[in-house]
């Protein structure tokens, strides 16, 4: 080899490679570079960095060309992702438009993607609730997808890590389903959310209804002003990105202090194609990758690789990446890997009025609402579908005012607001699905990319138990809501395609056993360890809670075994 091939290679070897850098990918950043490794970070969108890349996070109402909404053209052109609800003026620079990254829908399936620094990190709802011992036993207990080779003790203290540092809003509520964290001081349930949490505790000994648990600084400690962030400023336009640093991303937090380390490359443009398999050495040694503004391949090298690219796009480049040892995709000798996709369902809701605290009224904004944990099939179970569902619950009174004059006339009519003569509650339910062999992702074998990449097929689709699920979320809410005195009970099943609940997880999963699985219990791959999954694609099974602080802790627990293990030589 040339000694010109010699120096090529060396400008492009790091000890650790991050595919990715939104939530779990800023966090393998900020780990691996804080255990002083050299640390290549590959995203494929764009770079976006804090402040200076939020063009519309100080925009008024009024200075929107249409008024924040999307335009028709935009909207007939984007059929999928226009379905989203954070997808509107202000923010539809940090989304995939439909045509940019095309995939083939073998059943409906709507995949929101966000490609830029920090990924759905800049979008995501910030909802941040640990798992319980109840989720991680759940497989094993009615035997549907594999065991979890963790259980909540392995997670506890990396969950009790990442909360500290990404800022956490809760109370401690002692629920044995939901676990107890770190938390920065509550948002205030207002007097109807109030009402209710009193009614259902009143009536149930199982329910709860609390204070959501969000990653929004209500009161920040010293390593929250150390990242230069501040209070959250309850704007409630979080989607647009937060120049405070008021609620938690990999643009705000964990990326600028992977940085400061001096030991951080960020990549921008970096669309991965598959990892690289050494046959002789047994192990991965670095990763290709396709320059998305001049389409060169490219490879970058490294002693571990961690894949952090949102749970399918995981699978995409895992599938992609063959090899003679690997025929059918990086450590695919189960034959599981994009097999068993799950993820959340949010098809139903149910709304209601309520009459009574007509002398209140709501004051101010809340990045945050009422949450009721999962009550079904928690101890033992107890109905005719498997798992469970949590909910979230929120109670406003809300204007109505008269608008149609001009001038003073106007002005005054805005100083002296009118409001509903009810409250108006809600809820939604977010159920947990079932991991299937039936519902997978696959490479088309005809289709690519715009970058020559195989396109993703997608075939997923809810089932018996999903529907059995929402009509048992139907029949508990309305007594729920018929006890606590609301009236106008109203339900709906928006029948939506899979996909818009943006919480799919799965496909290469962990397992206790490599016939089933692909990882370890340290989210390595079985068969080729120094190459670790730690986003959705490594879930097992999805519980009923939002999973972005699992992913968080997952991560900072794989890479304290990773770096462990390198420095010992067995990486």
């Amino acid at each position: 080899m040339s000694n010109l091939n010699i120096d090529a290679i060396k400008n492009q070897t790091y000890d650790a490679i991050v595919i990715g850098s939104g939530i779990s990918g800023g966090w393998a950043a900020k780990e691996l570079t804080g255990k002083g490794l050299r640390t290549l970070v590959l995203e494929r969108g764009r770079d976006v960095k804090h402040v200076i890349d939020y063009p519309t996070t100080l925009m008024q109402p009024w200075e929107f060309e249409h008024h924040n909404r999307i335009k028709k053209e935009v909207k007939d052109a984007n059929p999928i992702v226009s379905k989203c609800y954070a997808f509107y003026e202000g923010t539809e620079q940090f989304f995939v438009k439909d045509a940019e990254h095309p995939y083939v829908q073998e059943k409906p399936f709507d995949w929101i993607r966000g490609y830029q620094t920090g990924g759905k990190s800049l979008l995501w709802a910030r909802q941040t609730q640990r798992w319980s011992e109840y989720d991680f036993q759940g497989p094993a207990r009615d035997g549907f997808a594999v065991d979890w080779p963790i259980r909540y003790a392995d997670l506890a203290p990396w969950y009790s890590y990442v909360e500290k540092f990404a800022g956490i809003s809760g109370n401690k509520d002692n629920v044995a389903s939901l676990p107890d964290g770190e938390f920065l001081a509550p948002h205030e349930l207002n007097c109807v959310e109030k009402y209710f949490k009193e009614q259902v505790a009143k009536n149930y000994k199982d329910r709860h209804i609390i204070t959501g648990r969000c990653a929004h600084l209500t009161s920040p400690k010293q390593v929250h002003y150390d990242q230069g962030r501040a209070q959250c400023q309850s704007r409630t336009i979080c989607e647009r990105g937060c120049p405070y640093g008021g609620y938690f991303s990999s643009n705000s937090s964990t990326l600028p202090w992977a940085a400061k380390t001096g030991k951080l490359t960020l990549r921008p443009h970096s669309v991965v194609h598959s990892i690289i398999y050494d046959e002789k050495k047994g192990k991965a040694t670095g990763v290709r990758v396709i320059d998305a503004t001049t389409n060169q391949m490219m490879e970058f090298y490294a002693r571990i690789i961690f894949v952090n690219a949102a749970a399918l796009n995981s699978n995409l480049i895992l599938l992609n990446s063959t090899s003679h040892r690997f025929p059918n995709g990086l450590g695919n000798d189960s034959g599981v890997l994009g097999k068993y996709i799950a993820f959340h369902n949010y098809t139903a809701t149910i709304n209601a009025d309520y009459e009574g605290f007509l002398d209140s009224t709501t004051d101010g904004r809340k990045p945050n609402s009422a949450y009721v944990p999962r009550f079904r099939n928690v101890e033992k179970q107890e109905t005719d579908f498997l798992r469970g569902y949590a909910a979230g619950f929120s109670a406003g009174r809300y204007q109505h005012d008269d608008r149609s004059g001009l001038g003073e006339d106007l002005k005054k009519a805005l100083l002296k607001p009118e409001y509903n003569n009810v409250w108006s509650v809600g809820s939604h339910m977010m159920g947990e699905t079932i991991p299937k062999e039936s519902n997978y992702v696959a490479l088309d074998k005809s289709k690519v990319d715009p970058w020559g990449i195989p396109q993703l097929k997608i075939s997923v689709e809810y089932d018996d138990n999903d529907r059995k699920m929402v009509k048992d979320f139907f029949e508990q809410f309305t007594e729920m809501y018929t006890k606590a005195g609301f009236t106008n009970i109203r339900t709906n099943d928006s029948n939506r395609t899979p996909g818009l609940d943006i919480h799919e997880m799965g496909g290469a999963r962990m397992g206790k056993d490599p016939k089933t699985s692909v990882l370890n219990k340290w989210n390595a791959i079985h068969s080729c360890k120094n190459v670790f999954v730690t986003d959705g694609a490594s879930m097992t099974s999805t519980s009923t809670q939002n999973p972005s602080l699992t992913y968080m802790a997952m991560t900072a627990r794989s890479v304290d075994y990773a770096v462990k293990e390198m420095r010992k030589g067995t990486l």
